[in-house]
């Protein structure tokens, strides 16, 4: 087959975004000048759950997991000279999705871009937040309204672009199983065309069912992988045809973008995840009809901290030796009418179906959402605990675990250090926006905005009207929570008594022993400050805690370190666990420690956990925290043994 019959290869990207509006815009135009197709927009946490970046809550947490886009400045410098009527933007966002798809539609307009040619993504995924995520705003109904009143506006005015991107990515991060994946994702998918139908002419309903698009994880067990994901292409046209009517099969087509797995990147031996990454993309690239439309792969490194444009540009290679290098794209599917790969894509399909029906018979995704997530840290907790057990193998985890020092990770410099100065420059340049725009104009777009989500009109037109007047991310986040009430996920962790029980009699008698001395039940406070709401390592330390026979207080995510102390005060806890994954955890551990001192608290021993580079992790015992914990602890009975000795040692 010549070159120029080789069908086209997917898109290209890096999930990228850091610091500030201006360094992100350097990253994404070195990109694309070294052969990235399309750009994968992360923004930080205040950004995504409606904080400016001057909040209390955003402190710590400005530039860290992306960029910060505060108001239509930061998204001019974010896209300037990146031509974005020509551009396929994929936004990672969901809870402000409405808002900034708004901002990008207002600096495309800038740019003079025709709004009807744009393309791109944005996730708008809020289901999964409730589940895994957890950058959630507002209750589940309001929220489900806001994903189709975007889609219900980009069939109407942004017809190439896609207005919903179900991302079961996050669902495999926190444990999902594959049938979990596929079920749970089918099942956000038809909660949002099921509200669709009502605000959207019947005609155009398969239309907009064709442009409803999937965001996936592919694991290391590569088989199972790309069985999955041809169950997910099958399963998709089976709802497509018989739940929704669409006899067009370019309508059924299930469509998705893939990051591989970050979750089973290791901290111990990180060379060896270049191989990881590989062999997950494999999985969503060999079978052609279930090719990705875009693959974006982590680095090496991102166990470790933040990758740096070199470690980028190596996964980008990675996709591009694969795609223009070897044959793959010649060929025809590599998997049709293989015997195993059928019988295991029937297998998935039968799992799939029967969670399908149960959510269904709960009354969909949005009435289930409390059995979803328990069943996540469940199903989390049977992944670690094989990994524990050394029933499921890690490479350099728990087998093979001596090494040669890598090279790679040596001396200064061998992962991206966030500018300390990013967040003072970012508040300083929202301080400036906020005193040269035109007050007036934007407290009326943001009555008009609190107007129409009060009213049940859509929220797009007066979202645009407010970026454009010069509102903020902020703002918007206050008009949410104004018009539809805040909102506390589900924590997936139950506190009653456990019957798992199975392996952990030795570390239960020493809690009870302890219990017993100290004439009452040990006690573990597991917090998570900030916003950082990957909430799976905390969910699963609460879990074995209360396994392990301890009295656990578990409130869930975004807690200011104030309402820790608080929590502390009241249950008198006597091991405090924080758990923070941002990178933020410097700022807030040493505010939550002092508030601690300050309460007269400060003889209860604090363990922190996340990605904490060794520097971070002497600086935080420097500031009393007891023992400090990062991915390469993955033995969670250590760490329960750990929290007897803190509970039971003679200083105590």
């Amino acid at each position: 087959m010549s070159a120029s019959n080789t069908p086209r290869p997917w898109l290209f990207r890096t999930y990228a975004g850091h610091s500030t509006a201006a360094a992100s815009n350097a990253l994404y135009r070195d990109n694309l000048a070294k052969g990235q197709t399309g750009l994968s927009v992360a923004f930080d946490l205040p950004t995504q759950t409606g904080y400016d970046s001057d909040h209390e809550l955003a402190r710590g947490e400005v530039g860290k997991v992306g960029v910060p886009i505060c108001h239509l400045g930061d998204m001019r410098a974010l896209f300037a000279d990146i031509p974005l009527e020509q551009m396929n933007t994929s936004m990672t966002i969901n809870a402000t999705a409405p808002w900034l798809l708004s901002l990008y539609i207002a600096a495309a307009e800038e740019q003079g871009a025709d709004i009807a040619k744009l393309q791109g993504t944005v996730q708008n995924d809020i289901i999964k937040e409730y589940l895994s995520r957890g950058t959630y705003i507002c209750p589940p109904k309001p929220s489900l309204r806001m994903i189709t009143d975007i889609a219900a506006y980009t069939r109407e005015h942004l017809p190439r672009w896609n207005p919903m991107n179900v991302c079961s990515y996050h669902l495999q991060e926190a444990g999902a199983t594959p049938e979990e994946e596929l079920a749970f994702a089918l099942a956000t998918a038809t909660a949002v065309l099921d509200d669709l139908k009502g605000k959207v002419p019947d005609e155009h309903f398969p239309a907009m069912v064709g442009r409803i698009s999937f965001f996936v994880n592919a694991g290391i067990r590569f088989v199972t992988e790309m069985c999955k994901m041809r169950a997910f292409v099958e399963l998709w046209d089976e709802i497509t045809r018989e739940r929704y009517g669409v006899m067009d099969p370019k309508f059924r087509r299930f469509r998705y973008g893939v990051q591989v797995n970050s979750l089973g990147l290791t901290e111990q031996q990180p060379e060896n995840n270049v191989y990881r990454i590989l062999i997950e993309m494999l999985a969503v690239t060999l079978s052609k009809n279930a090719r990705a439309r875009a693959v974006q792969l982590p680095a090496w490194n991102e166990a470790l901290g933040l990758p740096r444009p070199w470690d980028q540009q190596w996964s980008l290679r990675m996709q591009q030796i694969l795609a223009y290098e070897t044959d793959l794209l010649e060929y025809d599917d590599l998997f049709d009418g293989n015997p195993a790969v059928t019988r295991k894509v029937e297998e998935l399909k039968a799992g799939a179906r029967a969670e399908l029906a149960q959510i269904d018979g709960m009354g969909g995704a949005v009435a289930a959402i409390d059995y979803m997530k328990s069943r996540l840290v469940e199903s989390n907790a049977a992944r670690i605990a094989k990994i524990e057990a050394r029933e499921t193998t890690v490479v350099g985890v728990n087998r093979w675990t001596e090494a040669a020092p890598s090279p790679l990770t040596a001396g200064d410099g061998s992962i991206m250090v966030a500018d300390p100065a990013a967040e003072a420059d970012q508040i300083a340049r929202l301080n400036a926006w906020r005193a040269e725009r035109d007050d007036a104009a934007v407290q009326k777009a943001l009555a008009d905005l609190r107007a129409a989500a009060k009213s049940g009109e859509n929220i797009m037109p007066a979202s645009i009207a407010a970026a454009r007047a010069g509102a903020t991310t902020g703002e918007w986040g206050a008009m949410v929570r104004d018009a539809f009430g805040q909102y506390r996920g589900p924590t997936g962790v139950s506190k009653n008594p456990s019957n798992h029980t199975e392996g952990l009699e030795e570390i239960r008698a020493q809690v009870d022993a302890v219990s017993d001395r100290l004439g009452r039940r040990l006690k573990l406070l597991v917090g998570k400050p900030g916003l950082d709401g990957h909430s799976n390592g905390a969910e699963q330390i609460a879990t074995r805690a209360r396994d392990c026979g301890m009295d656990i207080t578990y409130d869930g995510i975004r807690m200011t370190p104030a309402e820790i102390v608080e929590s502390a005060k009241k249950d008198a806890p006597h091991v405090i666990g924080l758990s923070i994954l941002s990178g933020s955890h410097i700022p807030l551990i040493a505010d939550l420690m002092q508030q601690l001192k300050d309460a007269g608290l400060a003889d209860i021993p604090v363990i922190a956990g996340g990605i904490i580079p060794e520097d971070d992790a002497m600086d935080l015992r420097k500031m009393g925290v007891a023992r400090v914990y990062t991915p390469k602890d993955f033995e969670l009975n250590k760490i329960m043994a750990d929290i007897v000795t803190l509970v039971d040692s003679p200083d105590r």
